[in-house]
């Protein structure tokens, strides 16, 4: 028989009922969350300052210090360029006596005409803001989206319009060639114009597309561009006849000078400097040794000697490889020294970036059958351009500052023009103000093509 302990298990329920028993309530103390952090404004003009300038204590102290020694800086120059500044005089005298303390912008606005135009003569200015714009009205289609065959257009540039410009800018009797390319490319740009026109009114069609039709039985291949052939000379033509009697003035290369000499010598040069960097380049890496020996030695032939000892050389010894009944004036073996220089300085800029590109790419394009120039032209140097723009355009606005440097050989470029209002009997001692007037124009101009290349590059890697 089993017995059970009655006593045992009711210790044990009861000890279970204890375990087990509800814990006692309390009332639960409230406690606050600390306080939110105030809404920091990072939108706007008050988010920027906040985020890059006032940040913390120590860019709040580095930022106060640098504002007391700008506004230390900058105050004089202000006072002496602005708030003293005498804007209207006859004379230097005139200026000290008004305020001897400010600058005498007197002086550079009466020579400002000449500082941009040199001494070409003032009725003939026209031709010279024509030339101009219609070298603006060639760069406009590049930047147009819709416009097509821009490599073409460029290409157009470089060869038509200096025949279009000389012709405003030299006048007098032309031969009959130079007058025939003037007018195609007056017919070119004209015919660019009116396709883009045609492009953003909705035709899908080109000019030589719209004639096709009408000349596939005479030109069994390459219809579109014979079309336009046919276009473009027929334009040619008719502005040739009607252009004719137009008859300009001759004027003395001597009379040109200022910002519009300047603009000309260093326009040419940078459009020359790229392709004559490339040869020079290509030539570099070549496997034939007289080209590769001949592109190194003009290299750092070019390289190891300053700037204006290519000018003096090129204006001395230049004509000394030419025939006697040869004459060269000053401007044009200006020209082709600063092309020659700059051209050796581009040419380790695109051998950097032919470098950077790595073998494999020369073998895919070996491997499809692509031949050496159009591996180049086609795989090669599109990269190693693009991957050099900053470099390419940092050689520009050199070179375009360099070209103050003619003024040395006798050109009246800009710099020249500035000096020589220092010694004019009204304007004499006049120094400061005529280059701070040119460095703002420069400023603008380097800055603008600085800009630019930015923009262009970000375009050309958001396209990859």
């Amino acid at each position: 028989m089993f017995s059970i302990n009655t006593t045992n298990a009711f210790k044990c329920r009861k000890g279970d009922l204890e375990d087990h028993s509800v814990p006692k309530t309390e009332l639960l103390k409230f406690i606050p969350r600390p306080s939110r952090p105030p809404i920091v404004i990072s939108r706007g003009i008050i988010g920027w300052l906040r985020k890059h300038l006032f940040s913390d204590f120590w860019n709040t102290l580095l930022t106060i210090a640098v504002f007391v020694l700008l506004y230390l800086l900058i105050k004089p120059f202000l006072d002496w360029a602005l708030i003293n500044a005498v804007w209207s005089a006859s004379n230097r005298r005139e200026c000290l006596s008004i305020s001897p303390d400010g600058a005498c912008w007197a002086g550079v606005i009466r020579w400002f005409n000449n500082l941009i135009y040199g001494r070409y003569p003032d009725i003939l200015q026209w031709r010279v803001n024509l030339g101009f714009g219609i070298g603006l009205l060639w760069i406009l289609p590049l930047t147009l989206t819709k416009t097509k065959g821009k490599l073409l257009i460029g290409a157009a540039g470089v060869i038509l319009y200096p025949f279009i410009a000389s012709y405003l800018f030299l006048g007098g009797e032309r031969s009959m060639v130079h007058y025939i390319l003037a007018c195609t490319a007056v017919a070119y740009l004209l015919l660019v114009y009116l396709e883009t026109f045609l492009a953003y009114l909705g035709f899908k069609k080109n000019l030589g597309q719209i004639v096709e039709p009408f000349i596939e039985q005479v030109f069994a291949k390459r219809t579109n561009s014979a079309g336009f052939v046919i276009i473009l000379t027929g334009l040619t033509v008719l502005l040739a006849l009607n252009l004719n009697r137009i008859e300009l003035e001759p004027v003395s290369i001597d009379l040109w000078g200022g910002l519009f000499l300047t603009i000309i010598i260093s326009g040419f040069s940078i459009v020359m400097a790229l392709p004559i960097g490339i040869l020079l380049a290509l030539g570099r890496r070549s496997m034939m040794p007289v080209i590769r020996w001949f592109s190194i030695a003009t290299i750092e032939l070019v390289r190891s000697v300053p700037m204006i000892t290519v000018l003096f050389m090129s204006v001395t010894m230049m004509p000394l490889f030419f025939p006697n009944t040869m004459e060269l004036n000053k401007l044009v073996q200006v020209i082709i020294a600063v092309c020659i220089f700059a051209g050796a300085y581009m040419a380790e800029t695109v051998r950097g970036g032919l470098q950077s590109i790595p073998r494999g790419q020369f073998d895919a394009a070996m491997s499809i059958g692509l031949g050496y120039w159009q591996t180049m032209f086609l795989i090669i140097l599109p990269q190693a351009l693009r991957a050099m723009i900053p470099n390419i355009v940092t050689s520009f606005i050199s070179l375009f500052k360099d070209t103050t440097l003619v003024s040395i050989i006798g050109l009246f470029d800009i710099m020249l023009m500035a000096r020589n209002i220092s010694i004019d009997k009204n304007w004499f001692g006049l120094h400061s103000e005529p280059l701070v007037a040119i460095s703002i124009l420069f400023f603008i101009f380097c800055y603008g093509m600085s800009q630019y290349s930015q923009r262009l590059e970000k375009k050309l890697n958001r396209d990859r």
